[in-house]
């Protein structure tokens, strides 16, 4: 009977373990879809207000613009991450990268097949989304130890791509958004598995994770789409 008994608060507190992991889970999952509309919103005022061609025009300004807002928002967020102001501000992150996204989804658009390579690599984007969710959720590999070693390597791409700006060498930009695809969708997978596991417990963090990583990987993916699959009209 004592030894019965001792198993009971160990039940009880694993079962309290799985509830709290579920609920970070599932509010995950609804944040991470609720931040698709500001991001669309954004990414269409930008569009009609002709904001992407200035940025096209002056590449070197609009990525100073991009890394002070999306660091400044994204430090914010985390500073506010246990109060409702957070998840105000993580939608407002959200509007500001779709105002960025602007930028490539005009060159994209005018292409003769603009919008099926957008759908193509909004699809594209999601069956990463679902293979890595199903491999975080079924294997018992532990990939969280893979995060410093990403995160050097999201250090070292960022340095790259700032360089090509001003290099503009083509194969280098076609190897950066190939190593990009390939390490935010690493990170996705760690990422996703920390939360489920319960290695994060807070859900507006672990929102603004796994929304950096989809943004990544489909704003790259439909840049190599744009290159290869591009048709002119």
């Amino acid at each position: 009977m004592s030894d019965f008994r001792q198993t009971l608060p160990h039940a009880g507190s694993q079962s309290t373990s799985a509830v709290a992991r579920n609920r970070v889970l599932r509010n995950t999952y609804w944040l991470l879809a609720l931040s698709l509309i500001p991001t669309v919103l954004g990414a269409a005022i930008g569009l009609s207000s002709g904001m992407n061609q200035f940025m096209s025009e002056s590449p070197g300004t609009s990525s100073l613009i991009f890394l002070i807002g999306a660091f400044g928002l994204m430090f914010l967020v985390e500073r506010n991450k246990n109060s409702s102001l957070g998840v105000a501000l993580l939608l407002g992150f959200t509007f500001f990268m779709g105002l960025m996204l602007s930028r490539m989804l005009g060159f994209v658009l005018g292409m003769g097949n603009g919008a099926q390579l957008i759908m193509l690599a909004f699809g594209g984007t999601a069956a990463v989304f679902g293979t890595m969710a199903t491999v975080a959720s079924t294997t018992k590999r532990d990939f969280t130890h893979w995060q410093k070693f990403l995160f050097v390597g999201v250090v070292l791409l960022l340095v790259a791509m700032l360089a090509n700006i001003f290099l503009q060498i083509a194969a280098l930009t076609l190897t950066l958004s190939v190593l990009a695809i390939g390490i935010f969708s690493a990170f996705l997978l760690v990422d996703l598995q920390r939360i489920i596991r319960g290695g994060e417990t807070n859900y507006i963090s672990a929102t603004l994770a796994v929304y950096l990583d989809l943004y990544n990987i489909f704003v790259n993916l439909l840049m190599l789409l744009g290159i290869f699959g591009g048709s002119r009209d």
